[in-house]
């Protein structure tokens, strides 16, 4: 985990964690960069001048006392991390999606529901039984059946 200003390469991140004051956090959340999203560094920081990020379908420049604020961990960094069934997950724990498994209808609707690879997701709760499971991703709640979260494996992120 380091800064965004500290960055040496282009490549894609998660946000891990935004330092700062309140309305700071608030203004950076209005322009979707809210944490556990995921960016895309287009330009590093060279003397002072910014960045330049892709985020949500639109590029941001970033000034550089700005990065130091936020702090990211490359996608590539969670590959070093083991594989895991959705459904294993503990509430209240953040992962993103490695890929999903199981036949082409059931892959087709979990990725038509928004679970594509390196989607960042988080468990909300579960129902008493262990059936539904609330999930966080996308700015949206999703509930899944167990069975289904079985076919999504996913990379924790660790915070």
């Amino acid at each position: 985990m380091e800064s965004l200003a500290a960055i040496k390469e282009k490549g894609k991140y998660i946000v891990v964690d935004i330092i700062g004051e309140p309305h700071f956090v608030r203004r950076l959340a209005e322009m979707g960069l809210v944490v556990n999203s995921n960016l895309t560094v287009i330009s590093i920081l060279q003397n002072e001048s910014g960045l330049v990020v892709f985020l949500k379908g639109q590029r941001l420049a970033i000034s550089g006392s700005l990065a130091s604020n936020i702090l990211v961990k490359e996608i590539d960094e969670l590959d070093d991390l083991q594989i895991e069934p959705l459904a294993q997950l503990e509430i209240g724990k953040s992962a993103v999606v490695s890929k999903i498994i199981g036949e082409r209808p059931v892959r087709r609707r979990l990725m038509d529901m928004g679970l594509t690879k390196n989607t960042v997701i988080k468990i909300l709760r579960v129902a008493p039984l262990g059936d539904p499971i609330e999930l966080v991703l996308r700015g949206y709640k999703l509930s899944i059946r167990k069975q289904e979260a079985e076919y999504i494996m996913v990379r924790e992120v660790l915070e």
